[in-house]
């Protein structure tokens, strides 16, 4: 059955029918569209357009095509056009001519935008939650090893010593501003599209935020015009996934380094690794090369939408189908890589001695140095150039930073003061940087609390 026809003479041909069909991708809605339909009945009631009992036994019609949708031999056979055409043929199946009223000043174009709105909602919802848990995750890593010192990079270069657990917030705060960015989206999205029409607004009395309170939306959409036109709720979400994704790829890289046996620093479980079919000894970060490749795939589904929808006319085109694809991948892959990355932190084993030997052995304490002669009164441009030569000294010599003493560092220049000398033990400098967002060892303990309160909040 057709939504529309009366004014045709002929039905659209077979390849039409076949490139403009949706139902194989937009069946994920047929939730949303029959609880959406639901409301609408109850909005139509109150409108007096159906009495108590067509709307009762509409409602009750919808929650059984629900339950069975369930099952796959519902789709079996299907040829309607989309999952809105599918809904109403059952409808009708069940109560006959009533099911023509379900559609009296609905279009499908508002249709769509509360069926794609619901289904981001809840999609968001579960992402954020992942989210949560996966920040839980990471404070849960770094309270495992709350003193491991390791190198922090620059350029991939060793520059300062931190500890595990600041290193570890710095993904924190980044998945934090991925909630946000998830909740921002959510406040756009949360707007009921319902009683705009297909762009003029209905011809009907529809108590419109009724129908909003009934579906939880926060608010009813302003203008019927933008509405018919409006998918800026979907780039918001899938702009929100891809920087999302964007910070997963770059943690991905990160793990994948520090497991590695050059670095050696974390040990990844088997259960998030796989070994070489033909190289005995592998064992292979999969699971972070796989979100790094989704990634890619997601930054595509925002392209693809964000392409789509330049340049089209005001209100609404049929370009507009081709928003679910893109959006419903998306979702699936965030959360995919979110789960994925628990499990690779809840897994993980830090090995402390090999990136604290890193440290150890390079010039991380440069910067504590050069900070400490400029506490002491030396110019900090002359107390980088002293540091600086130290360092190519030691790099000359072959020493290392705990080779120098007292004595040996004021023979190199008057202006290191014996106390000086501690300084070049990382564990010492990292005590200079108990300022708020800092690596010093107190202020580190009041970040990983305050991310804790942080996050019990946001569960709440």
């Amino acid at each position: 059955m057709k939504l529309w026809g009366g004014r045709f003479a002929e039905g659209p041909s077979e390849v039409f029918e076949r490139f403009s069909g949706s139902l194989h991708f937009d069946r994920k809605l047929i939730e949303h569209d029959i609880r959406g339909s639901q409301a609408f009945a109850r909005a139509l009631e109150g409108a007096g357009i159906l009495t108590a009992a067509e709307c009762e036994k509409l409602v009750a019609a919808f929650d059984a095509i629900l339950q069975e949708s369930s099952e796959a031999a519902f789709y079996e056979g299907a040829t309607d056009e989309d999952v809105h055409t599918l809904v109403i043929r059952k409808l009708k199946e069940r109560v006959g001519a009533l099911a023509d009223k379900i559609h009296t000043g609905r279009s499908r174009n508002e249709q769509v935008s509360l069926d794609v709105r619901l289904w981001i909602r809840a999609e968001i919802d579960k992402a954020s939650a992942l989210l949560l848990d996966l920040m839980q995750s990471l404070i849960s890593c770094a309270r495992r090893n709350p003193d491991a010192i390791v190198p922090g990079y620059t350029h991939l270069r060793r520059a300062q010593a931190v500890l595990w657990p600041h290193y570890l917030l710095a993904w924190f705060e980044m998945f934090a501003r991925d909630v946000e960015r998830l909740h921002q989206a959510r406040a756009r999205v949360n707007l009921l599209p319902l009683g705009s029409g297909a762009l003029a607004g209905s011809g009907f009395p529809f108590d419109r935020e009724a129908i909003a309170r009934d579906l939880a939306f926060a608010a009813i959409t302003r203008n019927s015009m933008d509405v018919s036109a409006d998918r800026d709720f979907a780039l918001d979400f899938l702009c929100a996934a891809s920087i999302a994704m964007l910070h997963l790829s770059r943690f991905a890289e990160d793990w994948i380094l520090y497991s590695s046996e050059e670095f050696g620093w974390l040990e990844l479980g088997d259960g998030v690794t796989s070994g070489s079919s033909l190289m005995p000894q592998k064992k292979n970060p999969d699971s972070l090369e796989l979100i790094r490749g989704k990634c890619g795939r997601v930054f595509g589904d925002f392209t693809s939408l964000f392409v789509t929808m330049k340049g089209l006319p005001s209100t609404y085109n049929r370009d507009m189908q081709e928003d679910k694809e893109p959006v419903f991948d998306a979702a699936h892959q965030l959360c995919g890589a979110l789960e994925m990355a628990r499990g690779v932190v809840d897994t993980a084993r830090l090995n402390p001695s090999r990136p604290a030997a890193a440290a150890d052995e390079s010039w991380v304490v440069a910067t504590d140095l050069a900070e400490a002669l400029a506490r002491n009164g030396t110019p900090f441009h002359q107390a980088h150039q002293i540091v600086g030569r130290l360092v190519l000294e030691s790099m000359r010599s072959g020493t290392k930073p705990a080779d120098w003493t007292p004595e040996s560092l004021a023979k190199f220049a008057p202006e290191f003061t014996p106390e000086m000398a501690g300084l070049l033990h990382a564990a010492e400098g990292m005590k200079t940087r108990e300022i708020p967002g800092g690596t010093g060892p107190r202020a580190v303990v009041a970040a990983l609390d305050e991310a804790a309160a942080r996050l019990s909040a946001w569960r709440k």
